[in-house]
């Protein structure tokens, strides 16, 4: 029996504390919901984190119990202390896989990941968004078609400054005009890391079949793989002896 990929979704969780809004669609929280449907899939475990929880909720127990993080954040990135910061990317250096979505693209975790500025174009009018499939082969996208619509969206547009993405899963084509590189996958140590776009707090994306498929496959496609024998990535190692004979 394999054990359970362990998932922890991380919010802020301010807008939904802020705007009466906002709570009516998601009255459990961007991270209660992504949880909820997470924790119904087999082979998968979900809890939650937040930023106003003792280190954001992200201690050494919990990151040590986590195999896939995903990250929301938008209004208060800067308050996310730098010492957990390290203690996340270290981790996924050391395989934990890594989900950032939507106006986490400017989180310091995937900065810090990315060594860019990670800046883009928006506009929000609640437009169209069509997310075309650019990797029809790739495990994140089982199970869709060649494209799927977000009815009414928060625009984002090139240029997003990112390193080039080591596979390019989605792009997507905004009502107003604008395309924007939506779904990235990145390789950094032994970790894996995804950026998806959708997912602005005032529309309920999060409920949307086709956005939760792709959240699933994506923490099944970023749970670490567990390959014997190999050393925490950020420690340097020392190697005496030769394997074989040197002459």
């Amino acid at each position: 029996m394999t054990d359970p990929i362990r998932v922890t979704v991380w919010n802020e969780y301010r807008h939904e504390k802020k705007s009466p809004k906002i709570a009516a669609i998601y009255p459990d929280g961007i991270h209660g919901a992504i949880a909820s449907f997470l924790g119904v899939q087999p082979g998968i475990t979900a809890g939650t984190a937040s930023l106003d929880e003792p280190e954001h909720g992200l201690t050494d127990e919990v990151l040590s119990n986590t195999d896939v993080l995903i990250w929301w954040g938008h209004m208060a990135h800067r308050e996310v202390k730098d010492e957990i910061v390290d203690k996340v990317q270290a981790r996924i250096l050391n395989g934990m896989g890594l989900i950032v979505l939507h106006s986490a693209h400017f989180s310091k975790i995937f900065r810090r990941m990315m060594g860019t500025a990670c800046s883009l174009k928006w506009r929000e009018i609640g437009e169209k968004n069509r997310m075309w499939v650019t990797a029809p082969g790739h495990p994140i996208v089982e199970g869709l078609g060649e494209y799927f619509e977000v009815p009414h969206t928060e625009m984002y547009g090139e240029f997003f400054d990112i390193p080039q993405p080591d596979e390019q899963i989605f792009i997507s084509w905004f009502q107003g005009g604008e395309v924007f590189r939506s779904g990235c996958c990145f390789y950094r140590g032994r970790g894996k890391i995804f950026y998806f776009q959708p997912g602005h707090e005032t529309f309920p994306i999060y409920y949307q079949e086709e956005v939760q498929r792709v959240i699933v496959n994506a923490v099944r496609w970023a749970a670490p793989v567990n390959v014997v024998g190999f050393r925490n990535i950020p420690d340097a190692e020392h190697v005496v002896e030769p394997m074989d004979s040197v002459p």
